[in-house]
């Protein structure tokens, strides 16, 4: 009522670590991390998709060194104890090593990235060399994607194939979910040198996410990305990995959010809000996850459990149930 009456939105939570915010935060920071940690691609790159793909107002490595390692890393490993070491909020130990060199951010003048004047320093993003257009075959593994990446094929004028199997010279076009370049070209028999995948979470509007396999050849890398930037939005390669940057990171804020609801802590309405207004993420993780689609959300988690082993992206039962019923996540259960 105090809160109310000082026209501040009150969140009633039960007693957990982290408070409400804090919990719900933890997938931000440490999934980004942990691409960070697999040489997935550079801290501005994933800041980079974060912001124009994901639509969040900072990055994750300028939101770490904004608050600073120092208060960070001790937040994201109290947490991870409180819950006695439970997988989804596991620290890095990239903070670790990066706090005891002193490297805190903003305020020491160097984090992940460097400050002059207190003006952060962020790379220029690499050039797109213009390639001539070669044929086209895009997966039809999910129709929806397939048609976005036909249209914008046809747009730019190059040749799309539109064969079951690709010929040998095309350039074939995936749209993994949770896998990566790799698996996917296996899973549907084709030739992986000849493969990129493209991350259609979010759609083909602000940037474009891509990857190829170890052994895609690097003229198709190129074709990719060039026909990609082929209007001027701006496009992001990767190394290939389990569910490129933003699926990856995505999927672990809903699922976090997810199990916070399961476990009752606040009200699904009151755990999006809080989210929104404290974190100032585009969505709360509930909305989120119905913003890209539950069964989609699920799908990555599941992909990525099967691929890394790690019990971090297992399913909570809230997301789970309401994927498999078709339900909103923001339902509260009926009873």
């Amino acid at each position: 009522a105090l809160g109310t009456a000082m026209g501040h939105f009150t969140a009633q939570a039960t007693d957990t670590p982290g408070f409400l915010v804090n919990h719900a935060g933890r997938a931000f920071g440490t999934e980004a991390l942990r691409v960070l940690s697999e040489s997935v691609t550079d801290p501005a790159t994933i800041d980079r998709i974060m912001v124009d793909q994901g639509g969040f107002r900072m990055g994750p490595f300028t939101l770490l060194d904004l608050t600073g390692l120092d208060v960070s890393h001790a937040v994201m490993e109290s947490v991870y104890h409180q819950y006695y070491e439970e997988p989804r909020f596991r620290p890095s130990p990239l903070t670790r090593q990066r706090l005891s060199a002193g490297l805190l951010g903003r305020k020491t003048g160097e984090g992940f990235y460097r400050y002059v004047d207190g003006q952060q320093q962020m790379p220029e993003e690499p050039a797109i060399a213009s390639a001539s257009p070669c044929p086209v075959w895009i997966s039809q593994d999910d129709p929806g994607s397939a048609a976005q990446l036909a249209e914008l094929v046809a747009t730019a004028g190059w040749p799309l194939e539109s064969a079951d199997q690709p010929s040998s010279e095309a350039l074939c076009l995936l749209t993994p979910l949770g896998e990566d370049t790799t698996q996917c070209a296996l899973r549907q028999g084709l030739n992986a040198e000849q493969c990129v995948a493209v991350d259609m979470l979010a759609g083909l509007d602000k940037r474009r996410s891509l990857m190829a396999s170890p052994i895609t050849r690097p003229d198709l890398i190129n074709a990719a990305a060039s026909l990609l930037n082929a209007d001027g939005t701006p496009v992001s390669t990767l190394q290939d990995s389990t569910g490129f940057v933003l699926q990856r990171v995505v999927a672990c804020i809903v699922n976090v959010g997810a199990d916070i609801a399961q476990q009752g802590v606040a009200a699904p309405a009151t755990i999006d809000r809080a989210v929104e207004l404290g974190l100032g993420y585009p969505f709360g993780p509930l909305r989120m996850g119905d913003h890209y689609g539950a069964s989609r959300i699920l799908t990555i988690l599941n992909n990525l459990l099967a691929a890394t082993g790690d019990p971090r992206y297992r399913p909570s039962p809230w997301l789970r149930r309401r994927a498999a019923l078709g339900m909103p996540l923001t339902d509260r259960p009926t009873g």
